[in-house]
């Protein structure tokens, strides 16, 4: 609905071929003047130097004076004199702490009123019925005990397994496994299901097959008509202008040139010969070359001997005996006369029977034939083919849609119906008011 405005601007001072940008969206969204936003108010952090030189002295070379360093005198600690009175020990809390009498605290809480009985009360606590102390005597220092020896007797390697659990023999359990009561049938089997029985085959049907018609071309000719050619039919209109500014076109006889600017203005600057250097022939000397170096001129070795050792040698003196080869470990540490353990090995539990076994699982012993139980079917009967009915064409859209017709827009005519002129502004736009109510249209 929204429309441009093709008129041009008619103001006697302003002439231009540009349309007017005027629409109905500029008349309800007008621009509101742009404001820059404030600059801040916040202080700039510039650093200041100070104009006085700055000092060589810290506050440390200032303030804190050396004094002269002297070495510590370390003091001797005094030897442990070891003291043949025994120990007392009794504490602090024993020797200074004196016993109180017992007095009654008076109550803090408010007085109530209410009976109170005129029995003696015991002030007694639990703590001091029940925990009397004790005359105990002076307790022993806990030191550990050293005075273990292994005993002298000879080791027998054996255990408390050993010693205390006997070996009782295998145990013979009774089997709990149910008797096969059940006898096996010596009939035939019977080859008989109940589908085979009950089942009843029903004849086929032949198969419906849909027959489509054949495609018959219409009579009526095709007009080539579509529904924007119908609808949309072209109005009496200038045709546009062309927008491009005219430029007129320069004819010569002249050849075309085949240089270019570039060509003309920037030539080759004439290039001088590269300079080369010759090179010059390598001539060898004639003289011989001295081999000789700084060192073996200078630093010479004149009745040259090398260096002693000055390490003194191990002096060992050879003993005339035969060899010891006792050590202390072998002293000390002797070999114990240890015999072999033999491994505790059980005669086998497991006994097995003498008689055969019969195979037969648990499913096979406890499960019993129960006779087939015939289950109704619910699925409903087959209705038979269905006959061959044609598609209804008709839907709801096309039943209840019923065509609008096609609005035009009331700033295509030239004199609107239900408005009346009202004038022309500055921009050449003819104002047209409502014969009714008060609103304005613009063309």
């Amino acid at each position: 609905r929204c429309h441009h405005c093709p008129h041009l601007l008619t103001r006697p001072y302003e002439k231009s071929e540009k349309p007017c940008v005027l629409s109905e969206y500029m008349e309800k969204y007008p621009l509101y003047p742009s404001t820059l936003p404030r600059d801040s108010f916040k202080p700039k952090e510039e650093y200041k130097m100070a104009q006085i030189p700055m000092e060589g002295i810290s506050t440390a070379k200032r303030d804190y004076i050396a004094h002269e360093v002297l070495p510590l005198k370390l003091k001797e600690p005094e030897k442990h004199v070891k003291n043949d009175e025994s120990m007392d020990l009794t504490s602090i809390y024993r020797q200074d702490y004196n016993p109180h009498p017992i007095c009654q605290v008076p109550p803090c809480l408010p007085r109530e009123t209410r009976d109170i009985s005129g029995a003696k009360m015991d002030t007694k606590s639990t703590y001091e019925d029940d925990y009397v102390l004790w005359n105990e005597p002076r307790t022993e220092l806990i030191r550990p005990d050293n005075g273990y020896h292994p005993s002298e007797a000879k080791f027998d390697h054996r255990t408390v397994v050993q010693d205390d659990y006997l070996y009782r023999g295998p145990v013979a359990t009774q089997s709990c496994k149910p008797l096969n009561l059940s006898q096996k049938s010596k009939d035939p089997f019977d080859n008989m299901t109940n589908y085979r029985v009950n089942y009843v085959p029903h004849p086929l049907e032949k198969r419906y097959i849909h027959q489509h018609e054949k495609y018959k071309p219409s009579e009526v000719p095709f007009d080539g008509l579509t529904t924007h050619k119908v609808s949309y039919k072209g109005l009496a209109a200038k045709p546009a202008k062309l927008a491009k500014p005219y430029q007129p076109k320069l004819l010569h006889d002249l050849p075309f040139s085949s240089t270019t600017e570039f060509q003309e203005k920037y030539q080759a600057w004439p290039q001088h010969p590269i300079f080369t250097k010759k090179t010059v022939e390598y001539v060898p000397p004639i003289e011989k070359m001295d081999l000789h170096t700084t060192t073996q001129l200078h630093y010479k070795h004149p009745n040259g001997k090398p260096a002693k050792m000055c390490r003194s040698l191990a002096q060992l003196k050879k003993s005339t005996g035969p060899f010891n080869s006792s050590s202390t470990m072998k002293e000390d540490y002797k070999p114990w006369v240890c015999k072999r353990v033999k491994p505790i090995t059980h005669a086998p539990e497991l006994t097995f029977p003498a008689t055969p076994m019969d195979c037969l699982s648990t499913f096979r012993t406890h499960y019993l034939p129960h006779p087939l139980t015939i289950t109704k079917s619910y699925k409903p009967a087959w209705p038979g083919p269905r006959p061959h009915t044609l598609l209804d064409a008709k839907t709801i859209y096309a039943t209840s849609y019923t065509p609008k017709g096609i609005v035009k827009c009331l700033a295509s005519y030239k004199d609107p119906p239900g408005y009346i002129f009202g004038g022309t502004d500055a921009d050449g736009h003819k104002l047209y008011v409502p014969a009714s109510e008060g609103e304005c249209l613009q063309g």
